[in-house]
């Protein structure tokens, strides 16, 4: 068996930094396989897309996942420059419900469902697992999400990795406002192999509503300021959110499997 396999940078327009993530677009169907093929791939996230039933599935190196935006955006950028240079967007089936691509004229596009969170009390938690106490903690669909008083202390953060993983939710997702964007973030999921996933566009199904309730915003520019960076370019709708940002190929390459 034979895969074609795209390595691309999403999120950013240069390679080296950004998201990368790995994507198949295939019929393969075999979950064990899948899997292996994530792990062996060791990025944050592998993307399985399969064209006959518009679908599509995210692998980390230890599991499946329900949701991965810079999986997705960077699947988008195959699809529309190297099988389908005329389409305009892309609609994808998956666990979290229908989602589409829109190629615009500067970014692409992801249009996702939007996080639904509420306040809980998991500031100590919190404050044990990154040294620094936040203002505020919700807890939505897939994450754990605090929210700091500066970005010095987003971007300077070393949170304890285990301690982070024994915290409610997938992963944690830490933001504060910003001077030159509207938000920075980080997020941090060591339960599903990854300390730090460098830009999260699933995240930001949480922290663009946030944000925007809180700025009196519609339209936002986001950093997430882990080591290799990433910007998006958001807006929020009612019950959606609309996430975008530009990809790179980095590589291109063929899996052999006897």
């Amino acid at each position: 068996m034979k895969l074609e396999v795209y390595y691309v940078d999403a999120f950013t327009s240069e390679i080296f930094s950004g998201n990368p993530a790995a994507v198949i677009f295939s019929e393969l169907n075999d979950e064990v396989l899948m899997q292996k093929i994530a792990t062996e791939n060791n990025l944050s996230e592998t993307a399985f897309v399969n064209l006959k039933n518009n679908s599509i599935r995210w692998f980390s190196p230890a599991c499946e996942v329900n949701l991965c935006g810079h999986a997705t955006l960077a699947s988008a950028y195959v699809y529309f420059n190297f099988l389908n240079n005329d389409a305009e967007s892309i609609s994808l089936n998956s666990a979290s419900g229908e989602l589409k691509v829109y190629k615009q004229e500067n970014f692409l596009q992801l249009d996702f469902p939007k996080d639904n969170f509420k306040e809980v009390d998991m500031i100590e938690a919190v404050e044990n697992a990154t040294g620094v106490r936040p203002l505020e903690t919700y807890l939505g669909n897939i994450n754990l999400f605090a929210v700091f008083d500066n970005e010095d202390n987003v971007s300077n953060m070393t949170p304890n990795f285990d301690a982070v993983s024994k915290l409610d939710g997938q992963g944690l997702i830490i933001s504060s406002s910003s001077n030159q964007y509207d938000f920075v973030s980080r997020y941090f999921c060591p339960k599903y192999g990854i300390n730090e996933d460098p830009v999260t566009g699933s995240a930001h199904t949480t922290l663009i509503p946030y944000w925007s309730e809180k700025l009196n915003k519609i339209s936002l520019e986001a950093k997430q300021v882990s080591k290799r960076g990433g910007e998006l370019f958001c807006e929020n709708s009612e019950n959606r959110v609309l996430i975008g940002g530009n990809a790179v190929l980095y590589m291109k390459g063929v899996i052999e499997i006897d």
